[in-house]
């Protein structure tokens, strides 16, 4: 069942939105600054040149004030600055010019041309201006206030000492520059909800797989080992390789707890079955020995069949012990003393030793010449002994046994091979378990368990092939150089 996973202001989801929306917010913001910086000084500058324009021509005639009047120039010139709705009988009720055209004395007093007294706006300029010396020696127009309205103001000074003043309003360009602003300022206020309900989006579907890792991880927590991190529609290359991480990990989880779990059913298993292979001989001992104590074993030939029983009972618990011993010594990876081995002359000795053993049994050896490995001899003599002695014990002697040795892509194959009753896929998945007979036959049940071990420790693989009635194939693989094995 999927979890519902709560996101707030401290997730990783909320401070990556918070992130870009801030990067964009603040990308917006000096954008517009330097787009309204940029495009106000653009427009000063033409403002300024107009106005540096004026005051050039005027001070480059060399016209007197009085000189201008009685000319009758400043007609053209006023036809041209001053604006067409300019009330010439000094109205006061107008808007404010976008242009201001005005001459001053020495002191700043605005004075009458064409006989017409200074109007309202060319009196707020003289005013504005306190030093029409230093704003004419100055070549860049300065900003002055006229009635409220800004203005960039500029002077030159005549021959005969009077200054005309010249004004331009900018009024409109700083309204301009406002509304700019506030049209930035409301496109960027949508693209920064757009670009949060986008993160969000993006960053969710992005953060899927992580959240399918947290699920995985919390199944795999109450028990479930078999959760992997499923992949995604589109994942990231990183993501993607975490998520193979992540499942390699969890694969290496899984497998080592359940050969954990294996190995400690195995233990309790393998200390169960010690427990009553030793108890069994020890319970008989201890029989004969309670008979003999409370001397009911009053017959020579009853004391002497209760001692052979004993001695057998101990040479039974004897080789339990040693075949334990033996397996303890490869669990530890002992070092083996590698030297070559003529495997074809092992054969053929332990082939030797079961016709000793059961005269009347069919044997065939396939073990012509010499194949040497380079090996442990007495671990492999131990190997075929213990082959050959699980084909003596679970087979009757008329059942047919081939033993065979050949070399194929450098490795060394032997294999013990009867005809017997064979074993059922239950059986043979166990037969290497320790204490395992099948059918509850005779033996130890350590045998086969003791080939694996050796044969592992010389880096090679046994595997057995068998079905019912189709006998029981047991076939090692070895390497002809093998690495030992030190502890």
């Amino acid at each position: 069942m999927r979890r519902i996973h709560r996101h707030g202001i401290h997730s990783l989801r909320a401070k990556l939105t918070a992130a870009n929306v801030g990067l964009l917010a603040l990308g917006i913001v000096v954008a517009t600054a330097v787009s309204l910086m940029g495009m106000r000084h653009y427009l000063l500058d033409q403002v300024d040149a107009e106005l540096t324009k004026m005051r050039d021509s005027l001070g480059s005639s060399q016209l007197t004030l009085r000189q201008i009047d009685s000319l009758s120039v400043l007609s053209v010139v006023s036809d041209r600055l001053m604006p067409q709705n300019a009330d010439t009988r000094g109205t006061d009720a107008r808007p404010a010019p976008d242009s201001i055209f005005t001459a001053v004395d020495g002191r700043g007093t605005a004075l009458a041309v064409f006989d017409v007294r200074p109007t309202d706006a060319q009196r707020g300029l003289a005013d504005a201006v306190s030093d029409p010396l230093a704003l004419s020696a100055d070549a860049d127009p300065h900003d002055v206030t006229v009635h409220g309205d800004t203005y960039r103001a500029t002077a030159t000074r005549l021959p005969d000492g009077t200054y005309i003043l010249l004004a331009t309003s900018t009024e409109a360009l700083h309204k301009g520059i406002a509304k700019a602003l506030k049209l930035d300022l409301a496109v960027g206020t949508l693209l920064l909800a757009l670009l949060a309900c986008l993160t969000l989006f993006s960053v969710r579907r992005r953060m899927r797989p992580l959240e399918d890792m947290v699920e995985t991880s919390s199944a795999i927590a109450e028990g479930d080992l078999t959760r992997r991190v499923p992949s995604s529609h589109h994942p990231t290359q990183e993501v993607e390789q975490l998520r193979l991480a992540l499942n390699s990990m969890l694969h290496q989880v899984e497998t080592a707890y359940r050969t954990r779990e294996h190995s400690t059913a195995q233990l309790r298993r393998f200390v169960a079955d010690a427990s009553h292979e030793l108890r069994t001989p020890l319970s008989a001992i201890r029989g004969y020995l309670q008979l003999y104590d409370q001397g009911m074993l009053v017959e020579q030939e009853e004391r002497r069949r209760a001692w052979d029983r004993m001695n057998g009972e101990v040479d039974r618990m004897g080789r339990l012990v040693d075949e334990l011993l033996t397996l303890a010594r490869l669990d530890q990876r002992p070092e083996l003393r590698l030297r070559g081995v003529d495997v074809s002359r092992l054969m053929r000795d332990s082939a030797q030793d079961l016709r000793a053993q059961q005269p009347g049994r069919p044997v065939t050896v396939e073990a012509e010449g010499a194949v040497l490995v380079r090996a442990d001899e007495s671990g492999l003599r131990q190997v075929l002994g213990n082959l050959v002695a699980n084909v003596r014990t679970h087979t009757s002697v008329e059942v047919p046994v081939r033993l065979g040795v050949e070399r194929v892509d450098g490795v060394v194959r032997l294999s013990v091979e009867d005809k017997g009753p064979g074993l059922g896929p239950e059986d043979a998945a166990r037969v290497f378990d320790r204490f395992f007979r099948a059918g509850g036959g005779a033996g130890s049940g350590l045998g086969l368990a003791i080939v694996q071990g050796v044969v592992q420790a010389h880096g090679g693989e046994v595997s057995v092939r068998t079905a019912p009635g189709e006998g029981l194939a047991v076939t090692v693989t070895l390497p002809a150089r093998p690495k030992a094995r030190v502890v």
